[in-house]
């Protein structure tokens, strides 16, 4: 198994900033950006649509559910020492509390994840990654964090892992 794809031994990932278009290839910002898409209850909320690509296997069955996950809080730098996939369906993350966590993706080569990426979230954004998308484990930054997360809840081998050794560090 190659060790962390084309990263170097020891390799040293700097944070990205957060963007729809920097996040684009491994999933969707999920965030409040400009005005609502229509106006509900009296008028006294704004409802904003359709805010990620949920993707679950139409083969394999199953269907989308919310779950809690609460989260021990990580710092900088971190060891990135542990990536996974959903083969099976996408995966959104949503702050309960305010807490930003680090994201880190990265590209697929035949099964290897490559090319690694981090960025961290900002209050208010939540992340949704694709089916495939390979991505380090939920990792709220100097707080224990709550997330609602949307996936897929059925049968079927719906995660795959990939340890890093030696792990990818990740500075701010």
């Amino acid at each position: 198994m190659p060790q962390n794809g084309p990263q170097s031994k020891g390799a040293l990932l700097e944070i990205e900033p957060l963007t729809a278009e920097a996040f684009a290839p491994f999933g969707d910002l999920i965030e409040v950006a400009g005005p609502p898409t229509k106006m509900i209850n009296a008028g006294m909320c704004g409802r904003h649509d359709d805010l990620a690509r949920l993707d679950f296997d139409p083969d394999q069955g199953g269907r989308a559910g919310i779950s809690l996950f609460d989260a021990q809080a990580r710092a900088l730098p971190y060891a990135l020492d542990l990536v996974e996939r959903h083969p099976l369906g996408s995966q959104a993350f949503l702050p309960l509390d305010g807490v930003p966590f680090l994201v880190c993706v990265a590209e697929d080569d035949g099964g290897t994840p490559v090319r690694f990426r981090a960025f961290l979230t900002a209050p208010g954004q939540g992340v949704n990654l694709l089916r495939n998308t390979w991505h380090g484990v939920l990792a709220p930054m100097g707080a224990p964090g709550r997330y609602a997360v949307v996936d897929r809840i059925g049968g079927g081998v719906n995660l795959e892992e990939y340890p890093l050794d030696p792990p990818i560090m990740i500075s701010g």
